[in-house]
């Protein structure tokens, strides 16, 4: 048999892919409920051994470090491969965001392999903090991590507007604030994109300090801006807050639904 029919087979073995599927996208099964937890802690360790990297110099630590996450990032990449191959939509799955950070997540590696010497060594570290992005698939086995993101993705468009609200704000509160200190000698307001600087460091309350007004008008007009900052933190919170609430009545509804027609039948 040639490798092209061996192939043939494989794609077309339909029990081998029901099989996988209930053991990778199954989590209600005894076999998917372990391959979960496998799943978590493989991903709990990656990330460990992302941040133990830039901690440590013995290089029989990082050489260590290193023939882990390759271990891992195998690891990885089979469960990839087998998401698409069990997968009914492989092409919905790739483009999804966890399809797209299981891809991701998996790159370092193999571009660092393509990348031979010194190159190899500067980009591959470099590249590896895109490991941390595996994070993100934590989220899969925590149903408040899917309330969150569905929140999020309902309040994007009002979250949206509000930044483009607020970038509106900086620009004006920064002209205005150029428009006060500018004329004065030694101002460290020189131009008016430092003054929107100055606006989105005193509106989001970070207040590095470097950026102070002079005058009296000036000072008056930073209280107010730091004050109107604090109500404007509170805005996405408010809206994603609301989204949460209404998508857990969404969840009780849907879970409802589901047992009373478990009931009738």
């Amino acid at each position: 048999m040639t490798i092209k029919q061996r192939w043939q087979e494989l794609m077309a073995n339909q029990p081998l892919k029901r099989k996988l599927y209930e053991i990778i996208f199954g989590s209600d099964t005894p076999m998917g409920k372990m391959f979960d937890i496998v799943l978590m802690l493989c991903i709990a360790l990656s990330i460990l051994i992302t941040i133990f990297d830039s901690i440590f110099v013995n290089p029989w630590i990082v050489g260590a470090l290193v023939v882990m996450e390759y271990l891992l990032t195998l690891f990885f990449t089979f469960e990839y491969l087998a998401r698409l191959y069990c997968s009914p939509r492989p092409r919905a799955y790739a483009f999804s965001f966890f399809g797209i950070i299981d891809l991701i997540s998996i790159l370092p590696m193999y571009l660092g392999w393509l990348l031979p010497g010194a190159r190899f060594v500067i980009v591959l570290r470099s590249i590896r903090l895109i490991r941390v992005f595996r994070i993100f698939k934590l989220f899969s086995f925590l149903d408040e991590g899917y309330a969150l993101l569905e929140s999020l993705r309902q309040s994007f468009k009002k979250i949206f507007v509000f930044f483009l609200f607020v970038l509106i704000m900086v620009i004006c509160l920064g002209t205005v604030m150029y428009m006060v200190e500018g004329g004065e000698p030694d101002t460290s307001f020189t131009d008016i994109p430092t003054s929107i600087y100055w606006a989105i460091v005193t509106m989001t309350t970070v207040g590095y300090g470097d950026i102070t007004p002079v005058t009296p008008l000036g000072r008056f007009f930073a209280g107010l801006v730091m004050l109107l900052g604090y109500t404007i933190i509170a805005v996405p919170t408010g809206i994603v807050s609301s989204e949460m609430v209404k998508q857990s009545q969404r969840d009780v509804a849907k879970k409802y639904e589901k047992d009373r027609l478990n009931g009738e039948n």
